[in-house]
């Protein structure tokens, strides 16, 4: 039934880190409550919005990267994606 996709294990660990970032995301909303902040993009975003927009970020970056180099040394890709998330999380 789950045959048109290619599970390795790289994918299993992709989906695992998403969801321990969403349960621990939760955890941190509900031990120390969040009030919406206006940031570089002038809306108010909480923490899951700017988890959100990394993670479209980094969607963008890898496959940028794969289009461009044919996905060749992907570390490159993820130190970017990994800055992008860190000036998220600071200014937006």
């Amino acid at each position: 039934m789950l045959l048109w996709m290619a599970w390795t294990w790289q994918t299993g660990v992709f989906f695992c880190a998403i969801l321990l970032t969403l349960i621990a995301m939760s955890v941190i909303a509900i031990r120390w409550p969040e009030t919406p902040r206006v940031g570089i993009f002038r809306f108010p975003t909480t923490r899951g919005d700017r988890l959100f927009m990394s993670l479209l970020g980094w969607a963008y970056i890898f496959l940028l990267w794969i289009r461009l180099t044919g996905g060749d040394n992907l570390w490159v890709p993820l130190a970017g994606a990994v800055v992008l998330t860190a000036l998220m999380f600071r200014f937006a």
